[in-house]
């Protein structure tokens, strides 16, 4: 179950690593798509860092639960603009809070502790 916990997680860390480093270093698609959710462009590069800080605070085990709520609050966030403007993909990070849970679910017998899914 660990291992399963371990590829989950190094899923849901590529992702928001790949997303928030071309945000960050401000390439094209990724600036230009900003406004088209109702954001400035100018704002690409904070918001990358946010959720660069926050994947990587998810990658590293001592500060994985703290990292887990972040990337979680940020994915509600793209969820929700998502949704506002009529995107069709805002199920992609609802399933993406999901898995980052599940991977942290599996590796980590504190969080099965206080979230005992199965009896």
């Amino acid at each position: 179950m660990r291992r399963t916990g371990i590829v989950l997680a190094a899923l849901v860390t590529l992702f928001p690593l790949v997303d928030g480093g071309a945000r960050l270093v401000g390439l094209a698609p990724y600036v230009e798509g900003t406004p088209r959710f109702g954001y400035s462009a100018a704002l690409a590069p904070w918001i990358g860092l946010s959720l660069l800080i926050s994947t990587i605070l998810y990658a590293i085990p001592r500060t994985t639960v703290l990292g887990a709520i972040l990337v979680t609050g940020y994915l509600g966030g793209a969820a929700a603009s998502q949704v506002r403007v009529g995107d069709p993909w805002f199920l992609f990070p609802v399933f993406l809070g999901v898995v980052a849970w599940a991977g942290l679910w599996c590796r980590s017998d504190r969080i099965r502790e206080v979230l005992p899914l199965v009896s």
